[in-house]
């Protein structure tokens, strides 16, 4: 049982560049849907994952990154290594290369985004 009645779950990044960051996570998500124009946000939405995010808004802020975010995103893939790849060509750039099966038996990459956002691609390798 829930303390709230949830009817969708949305996240907020912050950013010095809403458009740089909107068209990486639009591409790397898959989100269909675009609405704003950065001027202060601009929201992601309408993607076809099976258990998605149900949008993402970008969120333009004067500060820069000063430290590790607390809160990223796990991207839970088939192909680690395709998925990878595919993310560097969008922009984004490996921190930690996965170093074997960890938690639940599932490998992790930490990545950045264009911004120096972490997220990190999961896999379970067969």
């Amino acid at each position: 049982m829930t303390v709230v009645e949830l009817r969708a779950i949305g996240v907020t990044l912050d950013s010095n560049d809403p458009m740089l960051i909107a068209d990486f996570w639009q591409k790397a998500m898959g989100f269909k849907e675009r609405v704003g124009d950065g001027n202060p946000y601009i929201t992601l939405s309408g993607s076809d994952v099976g258990r998605p995010l149900n949008h993402l808004t970008i969120q333009r802020v004067p500060e820069g990154k000063a430290a590790k975010h607390r809160l990223h995103f796990d991207l839970f893939v088939k192909d680690d290594e395709a998925a990878i790849a595919e993310l560097q060509a969008l922009g984004a750039t490996v921190i930690v290369p996965a170093s074997g099966p960890g938690h639940q038996g599932m490998t992790a990459t930490v990545m950045a985004d264009p911004e120096g956002g972490e997220f990190c691609v999961v896999c379970r390798r067969s």
